[in-house]
């Protein structure tokens, strides 16, 4: 389990994480959502150790996120950003196993873990030669998954892993992720600001404004009974994703 207790943070006096207490359950996939701005991708980052709370603390599990334990933490996480945040100067295969290398992996394994992972998210072996400038956006996107399955995390956390590409490859790539999910068993926490894409792939939705968890549940629960006006004004403004298209209390 992931528990955040009590975290903030604010940049440059500007508080942008109000002190907010959330516990993620193993093997689930949770969704943050929100504007943008909410502080939804600082408190991913905070997950994984890239950014320190001014308060509150951070367990993965038993064991608590520092500075001296990110390091050690970090491998038991997989970490995805837009167009997979791939290091231009390796090619595929190297962006993927870089860690698994660094970390001593033998060359056995690294190689058929990376045809497992290839085979996985649907990426010819053709292309493990070539470099990011040389694949499409959805290309990138799936090795960057490959690399944050390399070491095959309990932990998965995506920031926006969509948000760049175009609506069909988007799609396409909705239903290869919510199947690698479902199959691989991991804790995902997926960050998005598109409520269709939330809806599609989990039912812990937790929804985010001004630095603050403002309601969490399923989108269902969200329309029928929302915490404040702000819940049922962005489900409006996502009425597409909805069952029926509208909010159970929408005024027409």
């Amino acid at each position: 389990m992931i528990l955040l207790d009590g975290i903030s943070k604010s940049y440059g006096g500007q508080l942008v994480l109000r002190p907010t207490t959330l516990a993620f359950e193993a093997r689930r996939v949770a969704v943050l959502i929100g504007p943008s701005g909410c502080g939804k991708s600082t408190l991913l980052r905070t997950i994984v150790g890239l950014t320190a709370p001014d308060s509150g603390r951070v367990m993965i599990g038993a064991q608590p996120m520092t500075a001296a334990s990110a390091p050690r933490l970090r491998h038991a996480m997989g970490y995805v950003i837009q167009e997979g945040g791939l290091f231009p100067h390796l090619t595929v295969e190297g962006n993927v196993t870089l860690l698994a290398r660094f970390l001593g992996r033998a060359p056995g394994w690294i190689a058929s873990r990376l045809a497992e992972l290839a085979e996985l998210v649907r990426l010819p072996a053709a292309l493990m030669g070539r470099h990011p400038r040389e694949l499409s956006g959805g290309q990138r996107q799936r090795a960057g998954i490959m690399r944050a399955l390399m070491l095959d995390p309990p932990l998965l956390l995506l920031d926006e892993p969509l948000g760049a590409l175009d609506p069909i490859t988007r799609y396409g790539l909705q239903d290869e992720l919510k199947r690698i999910f479902s199959g691989l068993g991991k804790t995902v926490i997926l960050v998005t600001h598109d409520l269709g894409e939330a809806a599609h792939f989990g039912e812990d939705i937790v929804l985010m404004r001004e630095g603050r968890v403002v309601q969490r549940g399923t989108i269902a629960a969200l329309a029928r009974e929302p915490a404040e006006p702000f819940v049922s004004e962005f489900l409006r403004a996502h009425r597409a994703a909805l069952p029926g298209g509208e909010p159970a209390n929408s005024e027409r």
